[in-house]
């Protein structure tokens, strides 16, 4: 019968270890469910802000310039009045020339 009550006891006392260790995981548990991480996102706050910053200067500098090179190209003629007047001249005196060679 000692070999029982010595086991017995053994169990006994594995059962209550058992069990506070589940009551000590059970208090950690419920520890890292309370627990709150808060992250410190002032640097970056602080980053993104300035690149921002630059970003809007860039678009603001890139959109100076389209209005500048779009005034530009409005303001362009590939070639001048003249010339072109010139050319069309020069092309019905050659077409008229070269009718009359055919017809006489």
């Amino acid at each position: 019968m000692t070999k029982l009550e010595e086991l017995s006891a053994l169990l006994v006392n594995e059962l209550h270890e058992f069990n506070k260790n589940i009551e000590k995981l059970e208090s950690i548990s419920q520890q890292l469910i309370d627990l709150k991480v808060k992250m410190d996102v002032s640097e970056y706050k602080a980053l993104v802000d300035d690149h921002q910053k630059e970003m809007a200067m860039h678009k603001n500098m890139i959109e100076s310039f389209e209005n500048r090179f779009n005034a530009k190209i409005d303001q362009a003629k590939i070639y001048p009045t003249w010339a072109v007047v010139v050319f069309i001249i020069a092309v019905l005196y050659t077409l008229g020339s070269i009718l009359r060679s055919f017809v006489l």
